[in-house]
């Protein structure tokens, strides 16, 4: 219970504010609302991010006390203020020609002009962070030194073809450029520029991590490096947590306009889903239940291949974050079968 303390106190502290919030804008009956809205959206946060939390663990469990505790301090002010207020307006302030200031007017006295402008922008977003996802699950699943296989002799065969280090890259690309089928013809290129940049990213990630490592360029990939730690791997763990919160900031719109309440419980989620990882760092859970890295980047898989479905199909929220929470209870399921068997050797 110690990992959660902290994320209990900020959390009662969140839905206070939103509670007084909601009583300034209307009173008590806005008040318990949007109380229950923000309680909502944090559920929705942790439900969709515990993958999340779970492949952040699996790296940070190898890095060094200085860089996990400036993951789990620096990297949450990121998460909360970074990726769930500012993001929302600078993808506004761009699409709209506007500054931020204008921009954070426009968010508290319009939210349903401002949500408009950020959900007619999704497509794009959701072909960035899918495809950084995709990136993130094809690494793991094509990584022919891996020595545990959830789906046996199926998953190694499939891993071997990782001995070509341009397969994930080019798999990634395919599906972006398949994507822009659909979505109208007016935003085919900015979703496909959108994809690209995605990939860019990722492996700007990866270059930035062997550089600073001092790794040989031609057998570094990101999997590998930033288990050691360093702000090439700081970088890529923010980048992936960004591309989780994509998906949530905009879903959070369908729920309510309102971006302070949207803060608020998406803070909490991520506040939380930082507690997970602690707690699974610091009890070594993963040590002990292995498959379970292996059903957060399965769920990962399917939450970027989710985020590209929705450029043209309505996907509800609670789909999302049920079949993520799916293949972790499947994986934690087979790492009880995997170690009753160990005991029994």
């Amino acid at each position: 219970m110690q990992h959660f303390r902290l994320s209990i106190l900020i959390s009662l502290i969140c839905l206070g504010i939103a509670t007084y919030w909601g009583y300034t804008h209307g009173g008590v009956t806005a008040a318990a609302s949007a109380l229950g809205i923000a309680m909502i959206l944090a559920i929705l946060e942790i439900s969709l991010s515990f993958d999340n939390a779970v492949v952040n663990a699996s790296v940070l469990k190898n890095w060094d006390a200085f860089w996990q505790t400036l993951f789990l301090t620096v990297g949450i002010i990121i998460a909360v203020f970074g990726m769930r207020l500012v993001f929302p307006l600078v993808i506004v302030a761009v699409a709209a020609d506007l500054g931020l200031a204008e921009v954070w007017n426009l968010a508290i006295d319009n939210p349903k002009e401002f949500s408009t402008h950020l959900i007619n922008h999704h497509a794009e977003v959701a072909a960035f962070g899918g495809v950084f996802l995709l990136l993130v699950f094809l690494n793991f699943l094509l990584d022919d030194e891996k020595e545990m296989h959830w789906l046996g002799n199926v998953e190694a065969k499939i891993a071997s073809f990782g001995r070509i280090s341009s397969i994930p890259v080019l798999i990634a690309l395919g599906v972006v450029v398949g994507s822009v089928s659909l979505v109208e013809a007016s935003q085919q290129y900015a979703v496909l520029l959108s994809g690209v940049w995605g990939i860019i990213v990722y492996v700007g990630v990866d270059f930035i991590s062997s550089l600073l490592e001092k790794e040989e360029a031609t057998d570094v990939n990101v999997g590998a490096v930033v288990k050691t730690g360093g702000i090439g791997g700081f970088l890529y763990l923010e980048v992936l947590d960004a591309s989780f919160s994509f998906d949530g900031v905009i879903g959070a719109f369908a729920i309510t306009s309102d971006v302070v309440i949207i803060m608020l419980g998406l803070a909490i989620g991520a506040l939380f889903v930082r507690s997970m990882t602690v707690y699974l760092v610091r009890q070594g859970t993963l040590e002990e239940y292995v498959y379970l890295e292996h059903g957060a980047h399965y769920a990962i898989g399917i939450l970027a291949l989710i985020m590209f479905a929705s450029m043209k199909f309505h996907i509800p929220e609670i789909f999302t974050g049920l079949i993520g929470v799916a293949f972790i209870v499947a994986s934690f399921w087979s790492s009880l079968k995997h170690k009753r068997l160990e005991h029994t050797r």
